[in-house]
């Protein structure tokens, strides 16, 4: 029996075999790779050597039985699973197997890795921490022509473990959904130390407690949920989950654009959360010893006890086909949240609706706002528009913080009927909204007095300002009666800098094809 085993289910990934390579340099241990090939062959081809395995399921099974089917036929007596774009400290393994437990959940401290970078003839060699000072180098976004001069660009694998950030603490919110919590980094004294979930892209367990737990149980579909899963179920049958701040690895992000996006449909992660919620919100998993409670009472994780509500505020003058097209989705989207709707004429729709005798203008949009916010009593609210599709993940944030307006900066804008989407970066709409419902209402009550004596300056947008992006984006749907303008060239801006990160695409993570989703009109 081999001390360790590391399994890797990939489906088109291509940094598998730079994955495995980087773990056969920094490994230290008696140690196997299992890499499961779940409906592919990998490109480039994975180097023979003797201690890497490869399964091929030449149709795809899913992640989590591709990780079932590794677990089974491997021999070490530590599990532990890695995503297959992921680079190690040296010794990582024998770091974390001489503080290990037959009770532990471990995982490394995460840092970000910086896979590759898109580059032009004219670009200069590989600068660690350069922040994108090469304007001929694109850090690895969407592939495409160089943004400085036009020319075709290649892909430049760098591979480098950023130093920072240093990721050791993680949650989950009243929705099940993963949250990164640096606020409690505090509270981590030492080097092992306490996290209430993990990100699930790296996690070392004995091999008995994977199958004894299940720990990729196939229930809930292909993909999701990993780290939740693995967390509450090491906490609830009495284990801990530590991560190991003496070592490290780097995990590489999804981007937006199609070069390298998520492998299985993204539907699969809607019904692992929904699963997921079921099993733990419930208390249905038959091996617990304490019910969820008692981890939220142990880390005490923002969210739980806050209420949050959605205001849907229309002015009734769109194509009705793409309001009713917008209403639907939300009704899908809402996760539970009340629901009210502010409208001009009447509408009725959501959990209750208001209506108010006003016409169309900048000032009757601040009123209809200030109008929900005195209805509705939920400590925190979403602001959302009648002329834009909100992902299910836009209803998943907390505010952090009291003091701030939090903006959805994950928003494309969609042309219709045509659906060509266009992203700038760092866009802040009021229809990307989140915040306590004290300093909205404070603040436009005030912006009310405001525009009503001294006229309406063009500016929608309350401060003070902070971003936030939900897993998937949502798509504001530009159509002929919008009150802004739309622009679809970055010519069109008098200031670049709102231009910045300009890009086109005709379909968008968890969407899909925009002309389909519109054609739902």
């Amino acid at each position: 029996m081999k001390d360790l085993s590391i399994l890797i289910p990939a489906r088109n990934e291509m940094f598998l075999a730079r994955t495995i390579q980087d773990i056969l340099e920094h490994a230290e241990s008696d140690f196997e790779i299992i890499a499961v090939l779940d409906g592919y062959w990998t490109d480039p081809a994975i180097p023979q050597h003797k201690r890497v395995t490869i399964l091929h399921f030449p149709d795809s099974l899913g992640q989590r039985a591709a990780m079932n089917k590794a677990a089974r036929v491997a021999r070490g007596e530590y599990l532990m699973k890695v995503d297959a774009h992921c680079a190690f400290a040296p010794g990582f393994d024998r770091v974390m197997l001489a503080d290990m437990q037959p009770d532990i959940t471990m995982v490394p401290v995460m840092r970000n890795l910086h896979a590759f970078d898109w580059v032009c003839p004219n670009a200069g060699p590989f600068k660690p921490d350069s922040k994108n000072e090469d304007p001929h180098r694109r850090y690895q976004g969407p592939s495409g022509p160089c943004r400085e001069c036009g020319k075709p660009t290649t892909m430049d694998v760098v591979w480098y473990a950023k130093p920072s950030p240093q990721s050791t603490a993680y949650r989950f919110d009243n929705t099940l959904h993963f949250q990164y919590w640096p606020e409690y980094r505090r509270k981590q004294v030492g080097d092992l130390v306490e996290t209430m979930s993990i990100q699930g892209s790296c996690f070392l367990v004995t091999r008995d407690k994977y199958f004894e737990l299940d720990l990729c149980d196939e229930n809930h579909g292909s993909w999701g949920q990993q780290g939740v899963e693995v967390a509450c179920k090491t906490w609830l049958s009495g284990g801990r989950v530590i991560v190991n701040k003496k070592t490290w690895y780097a995990h590489m992000f999804r981007t937006q654009g199609g070069d390298f996006g998520f492998p299985y449909p993204n539907p699969g992660i809607g019904r692992a959360r929904e699963y997921s919620r079921d099993l733990w919100i419930n208390n249905k998993w038959d091996k617990a010893i304490y019910p969820l409670s008692w981890l939220i009472d142990k880390f005490n994780p923002p969210g739980w006890d806050v209420s949050r509500g959605i205001l849907y505020y229309t002015c009734n003058t769109h194509k009705i086909d793409i309001e009713l097209l917008c209403r639907r989705q939300l009704l899908k989207s809402r996760n539970g949240h009340e629901l009210g709707c502010i409208s001009l004429k009447e509408t009725e729709f959501g959990d209750w609706h208001i209506t108010l005798p006003h016409e169309r203008s900048p000032l009757a949009m601040h009123k209809q706002i200030l109008a929900g916010l005195e209805f509705i009593k939920t400590d925190v609210v979403f602001l959302c528009e009648s002329d834009v599709l909100y992902h299910p993940s836009h209803f998943t944030f907390v505010p952090p913080t009291r003091d701030k307006f939090y903006y959805n900066t994950n928003v494309w804008k969609v042309r219709y009927p045509d659906g060509h989407a266009v992203w700038t970066d760092d866009l802040q709409q009021v229809s990307g909204i989140c915040a306590y419902r004290e300093l909205l209402l404070d603040w436009y009550s005030r912006r009310i007095q405001q525009i009503e004596r001294d006229g309406f300056d063009g500016h929608y947008e309350p401060s003070p300002r902070e971003n936030w992006q939900s897993e998937y984006p949502n798509l504001d749907i530009r159509h002929p009666n919008t009150l802004t303008k739309s622009r679809w060239s970055p010519d069109e801006f008098r200031n670049p800098k709102y231009a910045a990160g300009w890009r086109e695409a005709d379909e968008v993570p968890g969407w899909g094809e925009t002309v389909k989703v519109l054609a739902g009109l």
